[in-house]
């Protein structure tokens, strides 16, 4: 199973240095200050926010079932140690690729206003006004009213256009073929409903959440092919618009970010936002981690930046407790912020 493979990917990545709930958190994109370190930290890019939808019960299941083909060991406290078979397991490639840090669960609205437009323009193209949109999301919906009103979709030139894009676009992702098709499978027509994802997991004798996978990755491919070559592609170029995350910090961040730019320290940051000095330093390792040009030397002398990057590489261990015990004269914040920063320019 895909997903299986997945997490034990991720698992691996984390060294056996966090519990399986990291991964829990990491899958669903939870903004905390922990989780986007690991993130940087890491370098789990395309797996944050994957499955931003994911139930706590649905993952402890896939966690079980990794325990149980004994690719993983699990102790009361949620740490866990990985298997030989387990290690094999996640150093193996996996069949398809993420930009999940990119886009964070956005791909579906590209895709909601996409099936939209594909079924409006498939029932006027067959004289059928009237039909129960694919698309329940008002906002999708009334995005889509003003997209057809737009391109003069009553002049009926609109279909001919899109399809060639489509055609186009999808021919030059190195994709598999049947991730294509999933895509195509998955919209709307007039007399011609998209599969569910269970008729689609039936089809392709798989589980349901690996087709999504698959899907999701089809979507990631498809918007990075239309970001990169949006003059050839106006018409899905639009409908992708404000999809793809730009601004990498967190709102909060952000604006813990403009104050600090402006002077105020760290103290008066926290004073000024009525926020806790440890919420505030979650913030500025987010800075560090995201902002190629951001100094720490306010934060961290270099003698103890060297001795952390040091004593990381020396013991192979990014475990802030590890490491604390190694150097305790060095704080828990120092720490992290000489972490994050250290996993911009590895």
């Amino acid at each position: 199973m895909l997903i299986q493979q997945i997490l034990l990917k991720v698992l691996h990545i984390f060294q056996q240095e966090r519990t399986v709930s990291a991964a829990f958190h990491l899958l669903k994109g939870k903004r905390s200050g922990q989780t986007i370190q690991d993130v940087g930290l890491y370098k789990l890019y395309p797996f944050f926010g994957l499955l931003p939808k994911l139930t706590r019960q649905n993952f402890e299941q896939h966690i079980d079932l990794l325990f149980a083909k004994n690719y993983i060991d699990i102790d009361e406290n949620g740490y866990y140690k990985m298997s030989e078979q387990g290690q094999a397991l996640a150093k193996q490639p996996l069949d398809v690729t993420f930009d999940s840090w990119h886009y964070r669960g956005n791909e579906h609205v590209f895709f909601g206003r996409l099936s939209l437009v594909v079924q409006s323009l498939s029932h006027q193209i067959n004289n059928q006004q009237a039909f129960i949109p694919i698309e329940r999301n008002e906002q999708i919906q009334h995005w889509v009213r003003q997209f057809l009103i737009a391109n003069h979709f009553q002049h009926r030139t609109l279909q001919p256009l899109l399809y060639d894009e489509m055609s186009l676009s999808l021919e030059k992702l190195s994709i598999e073929e049947n991730v294509k098709e999933l895509l195509m499978y998955r919209l709307t027509g007039y007399n011609e409903p998209g599969f569910t994802w269970q008729q689609l997991a039936f089809g392709y004798q798989l589980q349901e959440m690996d087709v999504q996978l698959m899907y999701i990755s089809g979507l990631h491919a498809w918007l990075i092919e239309i970001e990169q070559q949006k003059p050839t592609y106006p018409l899905l170029a639009k409908m992708a618009e404000n999809i793809r995350v730009e601004a990498l910090l967190t709102n909060s961040a952000l604006e813990t970010a403009q104050l600090y730019k402006k002077g105020r320290s760290l103290e008066e940051i926290s004073h000024i936002r009525r926020l806790k000095m440890s919420t505030i330093e979650d913030h500025v390792v987010e800075m560090a981690m995201n902002e190629p040009n951001f100094s720490i030397d306010d934060f961290v002398p270099l003698e103890a930046q060297q001795q952390i990057l040091q004593a990381m590489e020396d013991y192979e261990t990014k475990r802030l407790k590890t490491l604390k015990e190694i150097l305790p004269h060095v704080s828990y914040f120092q720490l992290r912020i000489t972490l994050a920063k250290g996993a911009t320019t590895a």
